[in-house]
């Protein structure tokens, strides 16, 4: 720690981290506000430029004027690249710290988190596994090859969504790449700065969920869904994937209209709620096996008291 940032104790870094639904975000502006700090985005979808609704990305006036980073740098067509994300977010934590100002990262995607945060060096590739792997992907499903991951890596399959192809393939290319098991490469929990996590979690999530859902199709997240097909959404091998997302693709054809009846689109919606339930439990798991967060219980508190509760457990004069 530099003696500037230790003379006042301040945190080098905050992160607020914690399952999809629980108030993350808002927490994070508050944080922010009280400690005249900047935010950088941990969402992997929130990346994406155009992936609004159906991401919950603050608006502009919902940021309350605390400078965010990370939001939109992506074109929905390109693929995810935890690495590059490392590269970015770094980057971003640097910058704010050489103004004198605390980075404040926010976001449930838990292996983008540890890239920007911790000693994460991420496996080699190899272009010819991956697109046998990719082959194989498109002609049994992401179904089978999940089951394949569970046979070979439990944790791994545990913690990667049976619908996300492009993670299953990922994971199935590193074990034949390494010889181990792919939640085998990641290294003992070890921050390449000094970190403070505060993670959020809340006992009514299920309800959350579907509440949250409801709001986002209220606002138009199948219009959202519209404008991003011309785009790529369709074929993007990330963005196209995202909860709600790729629910309400699998209602609309390729000019944006309804294929059926009303019935299959409140079954996409209910599909959706199902999949984000069982995401936020793999969210869940994985944040609760690192010993160094600091959790709060968010389903009684307001946000002014969960900001309290957060700035009282930082390292603050």
């Amino acid at each position: 720690m530099t003696d500037s940032l230790a003379a006042d104790s301040r945190p080098q870094v905050v992160a607020v981290v914690g399952p999809t639904a629980t108030g993350k975000s808002d927490l994070a502006v508050a944080l922010a506000r009280a400690l005249d700090a900047e935010i950088v985005n941990a969402d992997s979808m929130q990346l994406y430029l155009g992936m609004d609704i159906g991401t919950a990305k603050l608006t502009p006036a919902q940021r309350s004027g605390v400078p965010h980073h990370l939001l939109d740098v992506w074109p929905i067509s390109k693929s995810a690249a935890v690495a590059e994300y490392q590269s970015l977010a770094r980057a971003a934590i640097d910058d704010i710290r050489s103004r004198g100002k605390i980075p404040i990262l926010v976001g449930g995607s838990g292996l983008y988190l540890r890239g920007a945060l911790d000693r994460l060096e991420f496996p080699g590739e190899s272009p010819q596994i991956r697109q046998r792997l990719n082959a194989e992907l498109a002609e049994v499903g992401a179904a089978a090859l999940h089951r394949r991951l569970s046979s070979v890596d439990m944790a791994a399959a545990a913690a990667i969504l049976p619908t996300n192809g492009r993670r299953i393939v990922r994971a199935l290319e590193v074990i034949e790449l390494t010889g181990k098991p792919f939640i085998a490469t990641m290294p003992a929990f070890e921050s390449v700065y000094p970190v403070t996590q505060i993670g959020l979690d809340r006992g009514d999530l299920d309800d959350r969920v579907r509440s949250r859902v409801a709001r986002m199709m209220d606002a138009g997240l199948l219009d959202e869904v519209r404008r991003l097909l011309p785009l790529g959404l369709r074929q993007s091998p990330t963005a196209g994937k995202a909860l709600g997302y790729s629910q309400l693709l699998g209602v609309l054809d390729e000019d944006g209209r309804l294929s059926g009846d009303h019935a299959r689109l409140d079954e996409a919606v209910e599909s959706t709620v199902r999949a984000t339930v069982r995401f936020v439990r793999r969210q869940r798991s994985w944040f609760r096996r690192d010993p160094r967060i600091r959790w709060l219980d968010a389903t009684t508190q307001d946000v002014d008291a969960l900001a309290a509760a957060a700035l009282a457990r930082l390292p603050l004069r």
